[in-house]
């Protein structure tokens, strides 16, 4: 009954959601700021924030995560980015078997409040504006970071998007599995129960209506240029996606 409310009533979900999010995320950051929020604390930050989506009936599937929870060492998971959903959501899926961190753009690390939670996880930061500097941050960040036994999470994107457009999905995840090494496993992602914003573009409506997709596919190892595998990460994600009956 719950969920008929809230899913006639997608503004009401919203604030539910949303307020839950602040107090999480008020929680992390002060343990952040005084040094004590660990992975441990960021993976049940996620859960926390998953399971407040939950309360306000948003559903999810979830599979593939046997691909990667037996994997030895680090690894380069790559996906198509749909919302501010799955920054929140994933560390929990992924952090119980892999110490995690994230590419992010800078204007997270300068978040009022977030920055705090972000910064604590080591996150490698582009700007966006110089493509060049992007993926030299990319590849010696990501690089040091993998060597010491973290996987990255990267979304190969520009720009958050409902429509997943292949041509803008580059090859910097390949590039840096290649570069270091490690497989990559691809993820699918439909997350626009969190819709993007018009004024707050990291906070947009919740609609419990639509079900929260997530796949992890199997490991990747890269041979030659990584072009192959670049595209049977896209493959992959298309053929998620058109499942789940998503925008192409």
């Amino acid at each position: 009954m719950k969920r008929n409310i809230l899913t006639r009533l997608p503004g009401l979900a919203s604030l539910r959601v949303y307020w839950n999010v602040l107090c999480i995320v008020f929680k992390g950051s002060r343990q952040a700021k005084h040094g004590r929020y660990d992975v441990h604390d960021w993976s049940r930050s996620s859960l926390e924030t998953k399971l407040a989506l939950e309360r306000a009936g948003v559903e999810f599937e979830i599979t593939g995560r046997e691909h990667f929870r037996d994997l030895e060492g680090p690894c380069v998971f790559i996906g198509n980015h749909m919302s501010t959903l799955e920054t929140f959501v994933l560390p929990c899926l992924i952090a119980e078997y892999k110490d995690t961190t994230f590419v992010v753009k800078q204007s997270l690390v300068d978040y009022p409040v977030f920055r705090y939670m972000m910064r604590s996880r080591d996150p490698i930061t582009v700007g966006r504006e110089n493509p060049r500097d992007d993926l030299r941050a990319v590849l010696d960040g990501g690089t040091d970071r993998l060597q010491r036994g973290m996987s990255i999470v990267v979304f190969p994107q520009t720009t958050r998007s409902e429509v997943f457009n292949p041509a803008e999905f580059n090859s910097i995840g390949v590039k840096l599995a290649k570069k270091a090494g490690v497989p990559v496993v691809p993820i699918a992602l439909k997350t626009d129960a969190w819709a993007n914003g018009r004024f707050l573009r990291d906070f947009g409506r919740i609609d419990p209506s639509k079900k929260v997709h997530i796949a992890f596919g199997e490991p990747l190892r890269i041979t030659g240029r990584g072009d192959e595998e670049h595209r049977k990460i896209v493959e992959f994600i298309v053929t998620n996606l058109k499942e789940w009956g998503a925008a192409l």
